[in-house]
């Protein structure tokens, strides 16, 4: 079978009795996946019948690979072709800039996952940490480079921010100026009208 008989669609209530199945056959945890239901994405066959499924699970830029399942493991990595193409648009949609995995074969090894260092780990959410887990990750953009530009980024929009409220600022003191100078030159205007009329009343009826 192909890649071309096999489709990838998000999870749904109706598949939940497969998903059960499957995670009891690798030995997964059951009443813990099931409230997730809607992280796993789910191929299926040109039948509509069930082959496998993975989990992906996204905390701010961080993205996991977790629970992966397949029902006929002679189709598992060209059910993995198809779910790591669903897998990078969702990642683009969430704007994940590392993936993280405890999913050990050579398919998503052959992609980059690789043992994740010291380093590495300290990215991992706290969330996901598990005691003596051997996590895999893989770097989809550079965060560094990332970090530094949305630090600029900010500072920019601080400047911006900054200089509109100073143009703000220096509107609002121009047009008091204007209104007192308004204010001051109709004063004047009208003490002078007073002044000529005090001074020649009969000013009006020339």
């Amino acid at each position: 079978m192909t890649a071309a008989t096999l489709r990838v669609r998000r999870a749904t209530v109706d598949d939940l009795d497969h998903l059960r199945s499957l995670w009891t056959s690798m030995h997964l945890p059951v009443a813990e996946l099931e409230p997730r239901l809607t992280e796993f994405q789910v191929v299926e066959n040109a039948d509509g019948e069930f082959v496998g499924a993975i989990g992906f699970q996204t905390s701010a830029s961080q993205g996991c690979l977790h629970s992966e399942g397949f029902t006929e493991f002679s189709l598992a990595d060209t059910a993995r072709e198809l779910l790591w193409n669903r897998l990078r648009t969702l990642c683009s949609n969430h704007g994940i800039l590392r993936l993280w995995t405890l999913e050990k074969t050579l398919f998503w090894t052959r992609l980059g996952f690789k043992s994740a260092s010291e380093e590495e780990l300290k990215k991992l959410p706290a969330e996901w940490s598990a005691e003596n887990a051997t996590w895999l990750t893989l770097q989809l953009k550079n965060e560094d480079v990332l970090s530094a530009v949305e630090k600029e980024l900010a500072l920019f929009m601080s400047a911006q921010k900054q200089q509109t409220a100073r143009i703000t600022k220096q509107a609002r003191t121009l047009k008091t100026l204007a209104t007192l100078a308004a204010i001051i030159l109709a004063t004047i205007v009208f003490g002078l009208a007073i002044f000529l009329l005090l001074k020649h009343p009969d000013f009006l009826h020339r």
